[in-house]
């Protein structure tokens, strides 16, 4: 499966804002964005560089892109999968990352970062209606029980995981069940869920463009 293989850090510092790729490291005062608030490369602590309205919508595309780990091609698959539907194209483009089951995995805490939810998912840790899944890009329904498969809760990975849970704060539109390490989703997220660290109006003018 193709991935980004930039350091995430060094993803961060680019956006110059924590995309919170790294789990609990963004939340530390080693944070990359934390000691070095700057774009990456020699020129990056005097660079004045001023963005045209191009690349600004490129520049949040990208971040994006970087937030939820995928690729142009998938990218743009979504985007075109939100422009047929009927309505807000930046909310429907919001609602189908927000989605995916790598992305509720991160979501309920099960995984520490989207990266970490992502390899759960892949190495068949995760049960959809107990029923193993290991597609990252796997679309949930309004519904749909979210586990993580006995074997790898009895691991040592998992072994303190429920007491963390606790006080873990899951969006509204999923429920946490951290004793057991499972969630569910209750429904599509709306509103204030779709309200994420970028402009989705931006994304719809680049591909508008």
């Amino acid at each position: 499966m193709a991935r980004t293989l930039d350091p995430k850090c060094k993803q961060c510092r680019r956006e110059r804002e924590k995309l919170h790729l790294k789990g609990e490291k963004c939340l530390g005062p080693k944070c990359p964005i934390v000691r070095r608030n700057y774009r990456p490369g020699m020129h990056g602590p005097t660079s004045r560089t001023r963005l045209t309205p191009y690349g600004i919508q490129l520049r949040e595309k990208q971040k994006v892109k970087s937030t939820y780990g995928i690729l142009e091609r998938q990218f743009r698959g979504y985007f075109d999968k939100a422009k047929r539907q009927v309505g807000d194209t930046g909310d429907f483009l919001v609602q189908m990352l927000e989605m995916r089951l790598d992305n509720v995995v991160y979501r309920l805490g099960l995984g520490k970062s989207r990266t970490a939810a992502r390899q759960l998912v892949n190495h068949g840790h995760v049960l959809v209606n107990g029923k193993r899944v290991t597609i990252p890009s796997y679309q949930v329904r309004p519904g749909d029980a979210i586990t993580i498969s006995e074997s790898k809760k009895k691991g040592t990975m998992f072994a303190n995981e429920a007491a963390r849970l606790e006080n873990h704060q899951a969006p509204e539109w999923l429920h946490l069940e951290a004793a057991d390490l499972s969630g569910k989703v209750l429904h599509k997220p709306e509103g204030t869920d779709l309200k994420q660290g970028f402009d989705p109006r931006l994304i719809v003018e680049f591909y508008s463009r």
